[in-house]
């Protein structure tokens, strides 16, 4: 059987694995393997939600992305994973504000939009999973988990948290994390940190459903 040793792990567990509603922003290098482990791992009931398409320079990183130059993220993955739902927008602080994240049993933010982020916590931090930097780094033990106030050694995240208490939000919310200084001011990444921001992201999610 496909998730039997899935069930072996999560006894009876599992049927809450199977029965979670969770909606994933972004299927980039972060979003398309924590897509991955969530499917491998028995939930069905994923919506992921994306506008951007495919390119070479997203080779490197994202999952399926050799296959699919050109073509729609979201399109792309639902060929793969025909279960989930799949919406083809930009997620800005305008759609967070309209969608109704009421009938999800978590988001999970894999999104590098600093206004989305902040309007995400706001509007959702009871159900909300977010990633911050996940590219310059090269060392994926240097990931961690951890609310958004107690993250370190992450500018963006730092950026995050100083925007929240402008705005004087204080709850709490869990965010995964590295602690690794960046290497280069470019925007440059490796697979063996961005897919493990996504694993960790799953990982979290999956512990989350589970208790």
């Amino acid at each position: 059987m496909r998730n039997e040793r899935t069930r072996l792990l999560m006894g009876d567990g599992f049927a809450k694995l199977q029965n979670a509603k969770i909606i994933l922003l972004g299927v980039g290098g972060v979003g398309s393997y924590c897509l991955d482990c969530l499917y491998r791992s028995g939930v069905r009931d994923i919506t992921i939600v994306d506008f951007d398409c495919y390119d070479e320079t997203n080779q490197n990183r994202q999952m399926w992305s050799e296959h699919h130059l050109g073509e729609s993220k979201v399109a792309s993955l639902l060929t793969h994973y025909p279960e989930i739902t799949g919406i083809d927008k930009k997620i800005d602080p305008s759609w967070v504000e309209s969608f109704d994240f009421e009938p999800y049993d978590l988001v999970l933010d894999a999104i590098d939009d600093t206004q989305a982020k902040l309007a995400l916590a706001q509007k959702c931090h009871k159900k909300l999973i977010s990633a911050t930097g996940s590219a310059k780094r090269i060392d994926p033990t240097k990931i961690e988990v951890s609310t958004i106030w107690k993250t370190h050694g992450d500018r963006f995240a730092s950026k995050i948290r100083y925007e929240l208490k402008k705005r004087r939000f204080s709850k709490k919310y869990p965010v995964i994390f590295s602690s690794e200084q960046p290497r280069v001011k470019e925007k440059g990444s490796f697979m063996a940190v961005t897919a493990a921001f996504g694993l960790t992201m799953c990982s979290v999610a999956v512990q989350k459903i589970l208790q």
